[in-house]
């Protein structure tokens, strides 16, 4: 029996609009915008400002995701439609960084999402995705698309991961990543291509020692959590005592795990229950800042929580939210990718970021 942290119901609001199928930028549909903040404690007060602004950097994709900054001063984030991971830069413009960023074969793919999905970094500073319709979990060797690829996990006790979604590295080396099966072809999990029962969540030791382009020990990887039909969007608190899970469908959940001292979780406990919110999207990709409050995609936009998982309120974005990373030089610029377009909007409290050494 799980311990709920919070509940909630949710007005609906208008849904968003249709996205470009081509997948291409459109630097023209850059636009700013003061966003609706849905403000239920009076705590959100100090971290979204009264006049804060939501501004639209780059459109015209189909489905956006994965973002993460890079130190070097640029966004990366994944356009799962296309196959391929899109560079954007400060002065509005976007790139192709990689294609293809998933799926490989010669054959077309068949499925909606042939492409990457989320991104991190380690402490080295290396790229490491989630492969998704790639079905594995690989690292670039250093922020270059022709760099080495080093794959750190692609089946687990001899049968193929389904298609690893979001991932998160803990400060001992570790890496945790969702399996879910929004990259398979079917995307359900009675798809010909699904060899695991479970959606599971997994752990990899170690994985930021892996040696470059070395296979990866297959025998130590660790399921951790398979109880959650559709596990998605995963983060650490700040100190490390807690990790996150969220669960996109049927039931719209936040879980809070304990970490014990091996790296395996124990204790889940329901921190967020939106099921009842009928307004376009789903728990998602998230992220945490330096005191410990949650910033998740879910139903509307951007759900922001406390530790204790009381919900503060929600930036209303008007299109479905992927995912969210921190940004900028003071990272109190948070990053959104969300359908066709990603936004960003300036808070006043700084975000956790990957600490590269």
């Amino acid at each position: 029996m799980y311990l709920a942290l919070g509940c909630s119901t949710k007005a609906p609001v208008k849904s968003s609009p249709t996205a470009d199928s081509q997948g291409k930028p459109d630097a023209s549909s850059s636009s700013m915008s003061a966003p609706t903040v849905e403000r239920l404690d009076p705590a959100l007060e100090a971290i979204v400002p009264d006049r804060a602004t939501l501004e639209k950097v780059a459109g015209g994709f189909t489905w956006t995701e994965g973002p993460v900054w890079i130190p070097a001063g640029y966004l990366l984030f994944a356009e799962i439609p296309s196959n391929s991971i899109r560079k954007w830069t400060p002065g509005g413009e976007v790139s192709l960084f990689l294609q293809p960023s998933g799926y490989k074969g010669s054959s077309p793919y068949g499925g909606p999402e042939p492409g990457s999905n989320g991104m991190t970094l380690d402490e080295r500073g290396r790229l490491t995705v989630a492969g998704h319709a790639r079905r594995n979990v690989w690292r670039l060797e250093q922020i270059d698309s022709k760099a080495q690829i080093t794959i750190l996990a692609d089946n687990y006790q001899g049968k193929q991961l389904n298609s690893p979604n979001d991932l998160v590295y803990k400060s001992d080396g570790s890496l945790y990543f969702t399996d879910p099966p929004y990259g398979l072809r079917t995307q359900k999990d009675n798809d010909p291509a699904k060899q695991l029962q479970m959606n599971g969540v997994y752990r990899i030791p170690g994985a930021t020692d892996q040696k470059p382009g070395v296979p990866p020990s297959r025998n130590k990887l660790q399921l951790l959590i398979q109880d959650l039909p559709r596990p998605n969007g995963i983060v650490f608190s700040p100190d490390e005592k807690y990790l996150y899970v969220n669960n996109s469908e049927p039931k719209k959940i936040w879980m809070r795990y304990t970490l014990k001292a091996d790296g395996t979780v124990t204790d889940g406990k329901l921190f967020f229950d939106a099921s009842s919110d009928p307004r376009p999207g789903s728990p998602d990709g998230m992220k945490v800042d330096v005191q410990g409050n949650l910033y998740s995609a879910g139903p509307g936009g951007v759900w922001i929580f406390s530790p204790d998982g009381k919900h503060l309120g929600t930036i209303d974005v008007p299109e479905k939210v992927g995912n969210v990373a921190w940004g900028g030089a003071d990272s109190k610029t948070l990053y959104i990718t969300a359908s066709s377009s990603v936004y960003r909007i300036a808070l006043n409290v700084p975000g956790i970021v990957p600490k590269v050494r």
